[in-house]
């Protein structure tokens, strides 16, 4: 029975060693176990690891089932940018000759008399005349009427010795000197006789968006050009686009490239506004361009005063590429065209050269300037995810054994 005792008490440290090992051998196995599903599962989940990835083919749901998933979608082609794109599209730019607003321009004309306008007339040596003015009054505002003689609603003006109304809307100041000339010789021998306009109330052009006072501007006999409506207005902002200032006159809109104009040796002072047109110059706050993906500071980057953004600017003003997460040969802008139709565009900027094919790409409003993550990010990402649950599942296993 001792013997036996004795014999009993040494198998027990190898019996515990024994366990000891299974233990360590079924972790280990566990251990291993994990690690290749994880591996397994990040070399098949890099695709879907959280953040925005370029897919390919570039695809756009057209439909979504009940669900919500896609149910139609369209692929949309990728244009690689090349020298022979930029060259293309720089041919595509209207011609000089072809100027959709050749209409707009005019030559200076001498102001037109109309509804409202009021007309100081003087007749030399007759002082009674004077009386007909009227008294002057206190005018509070730049629209109230100076003293003396109002074209009516008909465009007619009633004056002393004159016995019928003179129609004098639509002529100019010369033309109705001439005509009371004659009418008031049939009264006073070789009668001296001085028409001007006392107030300019017939017509005004009216100037809103990004200007320093927006309003209406009354027209007179300074020309009504494009550079003085603006000038009146107290001048662009600091936030206007001088490349897309818009003019609607009846029912017409013009789109006006001032900046452009200026390039090419033509004075915006060509451009003539008659009475009733609308102007309005734009912010290049409303024509931004997207820059996101894997780029130091993601933000909407504004045009230039000239309207012009080109994807170096892009790139530049958005802290150029994330060294440590961006793909340079990833480089997309994504672009909504004129007929509707998504335009996706990529640009392979892994050699600084490529940026002389950036620097002559040229951005439009609304524009989404993406750069692509690289493969080791997504893995990256991914292992993030999965590593506190492998960490929590061996742990639980090692407690349980």
């Amino acid at each position: 029975m001792q013997g036996t005792t004795i014999m009993h008490n040494q198998q027990q440290p190898g019996t515990t060693s024994m366990a000891a090992n299974t233990n360590v051998s079924r972790i280990f196995r566990l251990t291993s176990v994990a690690a290749a599903a994880s591996i397994a599962v990040i070399l098949t989940g890099c695709g879907l690891s959280p953040g925005m990835h370029m897919e390919k083919p570039a695809q756009l749901v057209e439909t979504s089932n009940d669900q919500g998933d896609p149910a139609t979608t369209t692929n949309i082609p990728i244009t690689t940018i090349d020298a022979a794109l930029v060259k293309k599209m720089r041919m595509a730019q209207p011609a000089p000759g072809n100027d959709p607003n050749a209409s707009l321009y005019g030559k200076p004309a001498p102001y037109k008399l109309g509804v409202g306008d009021v007309l100081q007339i003087t007749v030399w040596d007759h002082p009674e005349l004077v009386a007909a003015l009227g008294q002057p009054a206190n005018q509070t505002r730049t629209s109230d009427a100076a003293p003396g003689f109002v074209v009516d609603a008909d465009g007619n003006l009633q004056f002393p010795y004159v016995n019928h109304s003179l129609h004098v809307a639509g002529k100019t100041e010369t033309q109705v000197q001439r005509e009371l000339y004659n009418e008031l010789s049939k009264v006073f021998v070789k009668p001296q006789v001085t028409v001007r306009v006392a107030s300019f109330r017939a017509s005004q052009v009216y100037i809103d968006g990004d200007v320093r006072t927006p309003g209406s501007q009354q027209i007179n006999d300074i020309p009504m050009t494009l550079t003085e409506a603006i000038g009146r207005a107290g001048g662009f902002a600091t936030t206007a686009d001088q490349s897309r200032v818009t003019l609607i006159r009846d029912g017409v809109t013009y789109h006006i490239n001032m900046a452009g104009m200026t390039s090419k040796g033509r004075s915006p002072s060509d451009i003539m506004l008659k009475p009733g047109d609308a102007l309005r110059v734009d912010s290049r706050d409303e024509n931004g361009v997207y820059v996101m993906g894997e780029v130091t500071k993601p933000a909407t980057v504004i045009p230039m005063r000239n309207g012009k953004l080109t994807l170096s600017d892009a790139i530049s003003q958005a802290g150029s590429f994330n060294p440590e997460t961006s793909n340079p040969r990833e480089l997309y802008v994504i672009r909504n065209g004129a007929t509707d139709q998504p335009e996706v565009y990529k640009l392979d900027a892994i050699s600084p050269v490529a940026m002389l094919l950036a620097n002559n790409f040229e951005l439009q409003p609304h524009d989404v300037v993406y750069v692509d993550n690289n493969g080791l990010v997504r893995f990256s990402r991914v292992l993030n995810l999965l590593l506190p649950a492998i960490n929590a599942g061996l742990t639980a296993a090692v407690l349980t054994k």
